[in-house]
């Protein structure tokens, strides 16, 4: 009997090990799967349309272009068979009343996925390529700086009204000496005045027009007219730190979307124009933290100053990209396939980077991509699906 029960308690011992639960194993919480950054429409947009655009046409799109008349098709249909990124519209362009440029305007503006930048000089007082009772700067430097705000945002809303989408109209200039070329353009005698009211102007136009800041590094300095002349100056850079910078600073940290080169020489800096100048581009990005939109000045102004190292407008061109100009301003016209392919040619050569049109051609398309209000994707049509379209 003894033996017959320890077998039956062996037995239910190796049963009862049998039918026992495991031990649960350690819980693990999986890692999270990286969620994506969301991508930028615009951005998406900008990089699918550059990476199908020939060296050509980001080239063109570098390019502003004035064309005389009143016909909207003729302004168009230039801007689209060069591939232009822009257009100046002057005092010839403006039809009266000025309120028919609103129907003009998508006939100029081209593609509405992509339009084309349309901008005009709407200082207001002496500059001004539409009727304009707002007061001018003349005027405002001698009023609080909170008018500049205002008469700035009435004057960009009008402009917008009208569908032009830049304004070359804040003029960032200091200017205390009445006898200067800049004086009745200028907002401020001193540094300080001159910037309250830059500032104030930049935020008056916000989210109706692109704000322009010109004439950068300050026009004020250099006496002279540079419609006629390449205006110079022996200001170091420590002293133009010191003063006429600071109405740009202003001007940028309240959002200004554009500054313009002036065809000004600082020789203790660089002794070529600062639209032609590394070392000032490099300075308004760097030290000022610009990163938008710069534009040169009349191109065509630099062969007016007379002088023969700026008499071809090609090379001018290239060297203005080799600056680092997001856009090539011409007012008085140019040959725009000659300037095409002489910055092509100079990009063969490897006197160009071609990184530098590149980055140009990527600021425009994201630009122009953001006014026309579309987020949808690019798609680009090609040889084959051309052929069926067609």
């Amino acid at each position: 009997m003894k033996q017959l029960a320890a077998v039956i308690v062996a037995v239910a011992v190796l049963l009862t090990g049998c039918t026992s639960a495991p031990e649960p194993a350690p819980a693990t919480t999986a890692a999270p799967r990286p969620v994506p950054p969301p991508i930028d429409p615009v951005q998406q947009h900008a990089d699918d349309r550059l990476s199908v655009m020939s060296l050509d046409e980001k080239i063109a799109s570098m390019i502003m272009l004035h064309v005389p008349g009143l016909d909207p098709s003729g302004i168009g249909g230039t801007a689209a068979a060069y591939g232009l990124g822009g257009v100046i519209l002057m005092g010839d362009n403006i039809p009266d009343p000025a309120s028919v440029l609103a129907d003009w305007a998508p006939v100029i503006r081209g593609e509405t996925g992509l339009p084309v930048l349309i901008a005009t000089d709407q200082e207001g007082g002496i500059v001004q390529r539409i009727p304009d009772g707002g007061p001018s700067a003349a005027e405002l430097r001698y009023l609080d700086p909170s008018a500049a705000r205002a008469a700035f945002q009435e004057r960009a809303g009008m402009l917008a009204a009208d569908g032009i989408s830049v304004n070359f109209g804040i003029v960032a200039d200091v200017a205390g000496d009445p006898s200067s070329f800049i004086f009745d353009r200028s907002m401020g005698s001193t540094p300080v005045d001159a910037a309250a009211r830059v500032g104030e102007a930049v935020a008056g136009e916000a989210g109706l027009v692109l704000s322009t800041l010109k004439h950068f590094p300050g026009h004020g300095v250099a006496p002279g007219d540079s419609h006629s002349g390449i205006p110079g100056t022996p200001m170091g850079l420590d002293e133009w730190r010191a003063g006429h910078a600071e109405p740009f600073q202003a001007g940028i940290d309240a959002g200004a979307e554009v500054v313009m080169f002036g065809h000004l020489q600082f020789d203790a800096v660089d002794p070529v124009p600062a639209t032609l100048s590394l070392a000032w581009h490099e300075l308004l990005r760097d030290e000022l933290g610009f990163d938008g939109i710069t534009i040169t000045d009349d191109l065509n102004m630099l062969e007016d100053s007379g002088r023969p190292e700026y008499a071809d407008p090609v090379q001018n061109a290239v060297l203005a990209v080799a600056a680092g100009n997001t856009m090539l301003l011409y007012v008085q016209g140019v040959d725009v396939p000659a300037v095409v392919a002489g910055i092509h040619a100079a990009v063969d050569a490897g006197t160009l980077d071609e990184s530098l049109i590149d980055d140009a051609a990527r600021r425009l398309l994201v630009v122009r991509r953001e006014l026309s209000g579309e987020t949808g994707r690019f798609v680009h049509c090609f040889e084959e699906c051309r052929a069926v379209i067609e």
